[in-house]
């Protein structure tokens, strides 16, 4: 059992209506995206071609800050406002596909670059199924 399940179950007022599967998946792929994200941004940092990856970089920094913002949101139950969940949701989707498509631009030179796309493709899967089960 992860801390995020832990935390889900032991909570006193629960998860509400939202399948608890769901909200745990989708915590977690934020988590996993806001570190990938970051890894990669530093892994294009330490490139040779560092000048090329730029949009990369910028674009990384920001899907992990709007990851890291939307997992800590969905980590609250109490007097969490819907309509602010499905915005940070919607934001994460739309970040996490930018990202993915900027990420695969340079795929088959770096490495790191494919596991920050799959990774986004993770995440904004999750926050999709997210608002679907909202």
């Amino acid at each position: 059992m992860t801390v995020v399940s832990e935390m889900l179950k032991t909570h006193p007022t629960g998860v509400g209506d939202t399948d608890e599967a769901i909200l745990k998946n989708c915590i977690l792929a934020c988590l996993e995206c806001l570190y990938s994200c970051t890894a990669c941004a530093d892994a294009c940092l330490a490139e040779d071609t560092v000048a090329d990856l730029r949009a990369c970089i910028r674009t990384n920094l920001d899907c992990a800050d709007v990851c890291d913002a939307t997992a800590r949101v969905l980590s609250r139950h109490t007097g969490s406002e819907g309509d602010l969940v499905r915005r940070m949701l919607e934001a994460c989707r739309d970040i996490c596909r930018s990202c993915a498509d900027e990420c695969e631009k340079h795929a088959e030179m770096h490495l790191h670059c494919e596991v920050c796309a799959l990774t986004c493709r993770r995440c904004e899967s999750a926050c999709t199924e997210l608002l679907a089960a909202l």
